[in-house]
């Protein structure tokens, strides 16, 4: 069969990645969306950033074909119409450069508040607004690494790249359960709002309320190439 489809029954669960598709759509106004099939009834969404770090999130419900791409702007306008069945549009399979992180072999190396990498967050933004240009923050203010973590016997380190993509995407929650943005105070953060960090030999995976984010590690194979 080659109906391209995307079920999400779910009125929350569209509405949600709506929300993470339009996220997307800020940080690259031409955002490619890939749409995979879980064996546990899920669908995982992944997009490009914009500072080398992929996104993630997961919905209930399936996509034809099992693996796919989509335009983010036709998928997030199919979405707004409130529907079970959602034409993800036109196969974009040629413009999604690289490959996904494993699904597995992932440790946790410890968790951090969230509050703390929202704070480096707002940190890194003043200072794009100070250093910066119009082509966007300094690459020496994106390749900075603001934050070490260490557990398990592994120790991994966080760029502002990564912070960056992580608070982007509203990933982090406030209090009142609404995703914090870059200027939420911190306080409305709740103070046991966690962040998992977990590591594979090439990757770096945070792990927020809304979603993850991937990121690859010092050494590793670029994350995407021309």
């Amino acid at each position: 069969m080659d109906e391209r489809v995307l079920r999400v029954p779910d009125a929350a669960d569209r509405a949600n990645l709506a929300m993470f598709v339009g996220r997307a759509l800020r940080l690259d106004e031409s955002a490619v969306i890939r749409l995979r099939r879980r064996d546990d009834g899920r669908v995982s969404v992944w997009v490009p950033t914009g500072f080398d770090a992929l996104a993630t999130c997961s919905v209930a419900g399936d996509v034809r074909p099992q693996d796919t791409t989509a335009g983010g702007d036709m998928l997030l306008r199919a979405l707004g119409e409130a529907a079970t069945d959602i034409d993800p549009g036109f196969a974009m399979d040629s413009a999604w450069r690289g490959a996904l992180p494993p699904e597995a072999g992932f440790l946790h190396v410890d968790d951090v508040p969230a509050r703390v990498l929202l704070g480096l967050a707002q940190r890194g933004a003043a200072l794009a607004r100070e250093h910066g240009s119009t082509q966007g923050p300094p690459t020496s203010l994106l390749d900075q690494k603001v934050l070490e973590v260490e557990g398990g016997g592994t120790t991994v380190e966080v760029s502002m790249r990564t912070v960056f993509a992580l608070t982007g995407m509203g990933f982090v929650p406030r209090a009142d359960g609404r995703p914090a943005a870059a200027e939420t105070d911190l306080d409305a953060i709740a103070e046991n709002e966690i962040v998992r960090v977990r590591a594979a030999p090439s990757w770096l995976r945070l792990d927020a309320r809304f979603g993850s984010v991937y990121a690859r590690r010092a050494g590793a194979i670029p994350l995407f190439t021309v």
